[in-house]
Order: structure tokens, then sequence, then C-alpha cells
């Protein structure tokens, strides 16, 4: 509806205005609704590639446990390479800036090593889904140029790690007969194959695991002379 004013011609009313606010405040909630749902989705898809694998997990399976048409799902998402591009880039960019802050904080190589294997161990929960598919199915997904990130993001946290224990050495911290590579490729390895046994609401969480590991790495098992 609108009034005349003598002045300016026609304007518009205020129960027009009012009208536009409701828009923009269902236009705000459908956008929030449609952000749960598209949430809601990468986890269930994210436990069944946990639990399939990714390459063994389709379409059809992940639409079928969210009750929704295969169809749907491209409301939300264009493929399925696109969730795990979702889920491993957000793994990936915390893991990467936690490190990050953990090196710049700095300290010594034992504590800074410690700092890492504690941000490793902080992951098992929240990025269970993205590490298995890490273990299952990187060499599957790194021959894809989207997932270039994946070799670059690895070859950055091994620069973080082999410079920390070379740090370590060159100070007399760390043994010198151990080769820095390879030493941080199997404290790594070590680290994230427990995903696959460890239970959260266990004896130990997974700071505590990251307490027991630490002990371990740096003191042995073996009773000190």
């Amino acid at each position: 509806m609108t009034t005349t004013s003598k002045d300016n011609g026609p304007q518009r009313s205020d129960a027009r205005t009012g009208t536009g606010g409701g828009a923009r405040r269902r236009a705000k909630g459908s956008s929030a609704l449609a952000s749960e749902r598209r949430e809601h989705l990468v986890k269930l898809a994210a436990e069944l590639f946990a639990k399939k694998g990714y390459q063994a997990t389709t379409v059809r399976n992940i639409a079928d446990e969210a009750g929704i048409l295969s169809g749907s799902l491209y409301h939300h998402f264009d493929s399925k390479e696109s969730i795990v591009d979702e889920i491993l880039s957000s793994f990936f960019n915390e893991l990467t800036a936690a490190n990050q802050a953990a090196l710049e904080k700095g300290g010594d190589p034992r504590a800074v090593i410690s700092a890492l294997v504690r941000i490793c161990f902080s992951t098992l929960v929240p990025h269970r889904a993205a590490i298995m598919v890490m273990q299952n199915d990187w060499n599957y997904l790194k021959q894809f140029d989207r997932f270039d990130y994946l070799s670059r993001s690895e070859e950055e946290t091994e620069r973080m790690w082999i410079g920390q224990i070379e740090r370590g050495q060159e100070t007399d911290l760390f043994r010198s007969d151990i080769d820095p590579k390879l030493t941080y490729r199997m404290i790594r390895d070590t680290i994230w194959v427990t995903v696959r046994w460890f239970q959260p609401g266990g004896r130990l969480d997974a700071q505590g695991l990251a307490d027991h590991y630490i002990k371990v790495l740096f003191d042995g098992i073996s009773v000190h002379q």
C-alpha cells in the first residue's frame, strides 16, 4: 500500500517496511537451517568414511544414513569429493595453525616436541574421521589436484618436527646417532595409529594418553641406573 505526500510524492507505508524486515529474518533463519543440515551431513559422511573407507562409501550410502534422497544431497554438496575435502581441510588447517603456535611459543626442543605430541593426541576425537581417511585413502586422494594441499601440509608438518629434532641434536639434548626424518616418521605413525584403538571415556582421555606417550618417548621403558 502507498500513501501520497504533497511534498514528496508516493511513499511506502510502514507496514510494507515491516514485511521486508520479516523476509530478511526468514532468509536468515533459512540460511542458518541450511548450515545446520550441511554440518549434519558432513558428520554423517565422516562417520561412514571412517567406518567403510572413503572409496567404498557412496553418495547413496550418505543419503540413506541421512534419511534423504541421493539427489537432495546435491543441494548441499556438488560431489562426494567436496564432503571429504571439507573434512580434511578443516583438520589440516587446525593442525597446522596449532603446530605453528607451538613453535612460536618456543622453549627447548623437548618442550616444543611435547607440545606437538599433545596437539596430535588432542585431534583424535574431534577429527577421528579425517585421521582415518588420511590413513586409509591418502594415496588415492593425493593423486587428484584438488587434494594437493595434503602433501604440502604433510611436508610442512615434517619440516617443523625435523627442525626441532635437529635443534635438540645440536644442543646435545637428543642423541646424535638417530636419523631426524626417520625418527619423526616413527613418532608420527605411532601417534596416528592410536585412533584405531583409542576409546574416549576409557581409563585415559586423549591428554592422559599424550602424557604417557611423552613419558615413554623421552624416558623409555628401562629403569635408569
